[in-house]
């Protein structure tokens, strides 16, 4: 099947999202052919199978593993691509770096990563999983390490409108949740890699106990993925100093900061009321320097 090219900022994204499917001589193929600078719309077939030694055949087969119909869409999608502003903005940070680069460094990534994430979106799996949680009667929030984080930063903007969530950060604690849950009930799992065993685990029961499932990950075709009704994907480049998932969690705060609003939008009314009620809630906290 053909990808999707109707917006050329996807092409990096799709790719980076469809390499966990590849073997490691596969994905190591595509790394070194996207590490090559001088590649272009005229970039021969059999330059890059000698280069990466391997068959023309195989550089073929790899490239519609990526979700492209051969080599040569492959070239010329991955070649736009890489004209883009954005797919400069990503760079390697290095012991040298100034305190300039290095700020410069980061906010490029986390640009980056903003924009290459919009262009994914699902609008639909966006719809559904505003509506899991506006319907929903518990709401339980799966998460470990920086995963968790993110989940407590969430539930913590839906509380502020009235929408009760849990937040479990332990592998037994998310099991006992999901063994509760049933239908009209919705289990959201946090997971950069899709790969977190506990946090599957989890998922994988809510669901078979009727649950409505979401994951929000960095790779559509992960595990956490195949176990979830709406996968909301956010994408972004790993960095060796920074971690795996430092931008990537920048992007999934805005997707569901997106989220919130739409769940908001879906009784406006009560959302409105229920912010009144807990900013005056917490008013007396705040200290007004000038009193």
């Amino acid at each position: 099947m053909s990808a999707d090219l109707s917006d050329i900022r996807s092409v990096g994204p799709r790719i980076r999202m469809r390499m966990p499917q590849l073997t490691p001589l596969e994905a190591s193929v595509v790394e070194t052919v996207l590490s090559l600078r001088d590649f272009n719309d005229a970039t021969a077939l059999k330059d890059i199978a000698t280069q990466t030694g391997v068959s023309e055949a195989m550089v073929v087969k790899i490239t519609k593993k990526l979700g492209f119909a051969g080599y040569r869409e492959f070239r010329s999608a991955l070649a736009q691509y890489r004209q883009l502003p954005t797919t400069e903005m990503h760079q390697e940070l290095s012991p040298g770096d100034t305190s300039e680069q290095i700020i410069r460094k980061v906010f490029q990534t986390a640009t980056q990563a903003l924009e290459e994430t919009l262009s994914i979106i699902d609008i639909g799996a966006f719809d559904r999983a505003a509506d899991l949680i506006h319907h929903a009667w518990q709401r339980d929030f799966y998460g470990i390490g920086g995963s968790a984080q993110i989940a407590r930063d969430v539930a913590h903007k839906f509380l502020r409108i009235g929408v009760r969530t849990s937040v479990h950060d332990d592998a037994h604690m998310m099991l006992m949740s999901a063994a509760l849950l049933g239908e009209g009930d919705v289990a959201i799992a946090f997971s950069h890699s899709g790969n977190t065993v506990a946090v599957i685990e989890a998922l994988q029961l809510a669901r078979r106990n009727g649950a409505g499932t979401i994951a929000v990950t960095n790779y559509n075709s992960s595990p956490l993925a195949q176990h979830a009704d709406v996968v909301l994907c956010s994408t972004a480049q790993g960095s060796p100093l920074m971690g795996e998932n430092a931008a990537a969690r920048i992007a999934q705060l805005n997707i569901l900061d997106a989220v919130f609003v739409a769940v908001a939008q879906r009784d406006y009314e009560a959302a409105e009321a229920n912010l009144q009620k807990t900013m005056s809630a917490v008013t007396s906290k705040r200290k007004d320097k000038f009193s």
